[in-house]
């Protein structure tokens, strides 16, 4: 990525020296430099009081009963986990945590939940179905608050900026129940367990 952007700002340069815009070039970067310390800074305020009241929601018990709420879901789902595995509840409050913009305490929940996963994992040189669905439903990102990006539109001065809320539920919605059919759909082409033979 650093090599695509690096790319991408030489050649910026070259085109505006050939065509006589150099200065204009320049003054863009150094616009955009100033620009995005301003939203940082921006950020700090909301993101701080953001993340406190998600932090109450994760103390208060609000994302665990949420994680059990969506819980059968999940089971549905892992279908080829034991209902009793600690692995359906990791996944049911990674989540949760995700949706409710708890990113600092989905990651570690994600990463116990993958690693219970492979437990189970009867291929252990590659990952199972249950840990690409997991893997596909997490990186489609269901959110039901954008915090982040009500954040930076608050930051670069967005008279309306919760009025992203709605579209981004819609397109997150959309991404997570097509992430979970194509997950679903591919795991017919790739049975792992089948290519070992069903050996433990």
């Amino acid at each position: 990525m650093n090599y695509i952007f690096y790319g991408l700002i030489v050649f910026s340069i070259i085109i505006g020296a050939t065509n006589g815009r150099l200065q204009e070039v320049v003054n863009s970067i150094l616009l955009g430099a100033e620009l995005s310390v301003k939203v940082a800074f921006s950020l700090i305020g909301i993101m701080a009081f953001w993340l406190g009241i998600m932090k109450i929601a994760e103390k208060s018990g609000l994302v665990e009963f949420i994680s059990k709420l969506i819980k059968p879901v999940t089971k549905k789902l892992f279908n080829e986990i034991p209902e009793n595995s600690p692995a359906i509840g990791d996944i049911a409050m990674s989540v949760s945590a995700n949706a409710l913009g708890l990113t600092n305490a989905a990651t570690p929940i994600g990463i116990k939940a993958m690693e219970e996963l492979q437990k189970h994992n009867k291929d252990k040189s590659t990952a199972s179905n249950a840990m690409c669905m997991f893997l596909a439903m997490n990186t489609a990102g269901f959110q039901l608050i954008p915090a982040t990006v009500i954040a930076v539109l608050i930051g670069i001065g967005y008279k309306n900026p919760t009025e992203i809320i709605a579209p981004t539920l819609l397109v997150t919605t959309i991404a997570f129940i097509s992430a979970i059919i194509l997950a679903k759909v591919f795991e017919k082409f790739w049975t792992p367990q089948k290519e070992n033979g069903g050996d433990e």
